[in-house]
């Protein structure tokens, strides 16, 4: 049996309600944090202007001429980086839900593939190149991350062999041959202007947010999630082997190629926008999964929304409890790593019941 299968021993009852309640409760109180502190009184004045403000950047025109700096803080700056926040833990963690189902092993983790190694590989190749833009940046960081994805799910069939672990090991190749080119770079790059800003790219950050990062990052979320969602009762039937897959009459190994891409797609987007964020895809399926077991009808919208949760309250920290800005990918980084070690921890005394 997988050790998916296997549910907690003390299994507990979360709702998707109960964690969109949270979601909504986290939300509220990170636009009410920062630097520029507001009340609520005047976060409900400015989202009163958001209809107003958000048709004014759709069509060019200048923004309404009441929009105080207080508002203009809330809805310019802080509102965009907290959607970029929830849609960007939202997304790994599902990429995180699916990996692990779909490799049957919870310690997988969304850079399996080398995704994130290629996604930083090319953020870096455009922060070097002449000309460098945003789009540029992130339309490499993009495509060089599906192309890893692409490179170990190919290099995994050139092999012929249908072990999982020759997929995970082909996405360990990948990883290292495009971490060995970002090192080039980085050796290459101005180590007064170009090498400043990709080191800051690969710590993760969400100080550039803002409503066309939000708008970008939107519809390839929302297509992979919908597609996960859509496929989550096969991913139960994925889990469970490839013989009883095939059993049941599903194809275990167009099921799994379609998985990867889109969760491989989804990596892409949220890396190339925000560099490398650290931990979350690991960590917050593995814990959901140790509340309610390792039901994907239940674990992949509990898992999605308790990404985005811990999303908001990283960045809420890294930006508003110093006296400067970390990298939301330290913070992400320095609460995981223990977090997991602590699921570890007492996984010991269920013996191996989720992992």
């Amino acid at each position: 049996m997988s050790p998916l299968a296997a549910a907690p021993r003390c299994q507990r009852t979360l709702s998707a309600q109960q964690m969109a309640l949270l979601l909504l409760l986290t939300l509220a109180a990170a636009l009410l944090l920062g630097r520029f502190d507001t009340d609520l009184a005047s976060t409900l004045t400015a989202l009163s202007k958001l209809p107003a403000v958000l048709w004014a950047l759709l069509s060019s025109s200048p923004l309404p001429a009441d929009l105080s700096a207080s508002e203009q803080v809330i809805l310019l700056v802080r509102l965009p980086r907290l959607l970029m926040a929830l849609m960007i833990g939202a997304g790994l963690a599902m990429a995180g839900t699916v990996y692990q189902g779909v490799f049957r092993n919870p310690l997988v983790s969304p850079d399996i593939l080398g995704v994130s190694a290629g996604c930083m590989f090319g953020a870096a190749l455009g922060l070097l190149l002449p000309g460098s833009s945003w789009l540029l940046v992130q339309g490499l960081a993009f495509s060089f991350g599906l192309l890893a994805a692409f490179a170990a799910i190919s290099m995994a069939r050139q092999v012929g062999n249908n072990s999982l672990l020759i997929m995970i090991m082909t996405g360990i190749i990948v990883g290292s041959l495009f971490g060995a080119a970002l090192m080039v770079i980085k050796t290459l790059a101005d180590p007064y202007g170009e090498l400043p800003a990709i080191t800051f790219w690969l710590m993760g950050s969400l100080s550039a947010s803002s409503w066309d990062n939000v708008g970008k990052l939107l519809p390839a979320l929302l297509l992979g999630y919908g597609c996960a969602h859509l496929l989550r009762y096969r991913l139960n039937i994925l889990c469970q082997g490839d013989k009883q897959c095939q059993a049941l009459g599903v194809d275990p190994r167009r099921l799994r190629l379609l998985l990867t891409i889109v969760s491989s797609l989804v990596v892409a987007a949220c890396v190339s926008v925000a560099g490398q964020i650290g931990w979350l895809g690991l960590v917050v399926p593995h814990m959901i999964r140790s509340i309610i077991g390792a039901d994907h009808i239940k674990l992949l919208p509990l898992a999605t929304l308790a990404g985005a949760v811990f999303m908001l309250l990283a960045d809420t920290l890294a930006r508003s409890s110093f006296s400067l800005e970390l990298p939301v990918g330290i913070i992400t980084s320095v609460v995981g790593a223990p977090l997991f070690a602590l699921l570890l921890y007492r996984s010991r005394f269920r013996g191996g019941a989720h992992g």
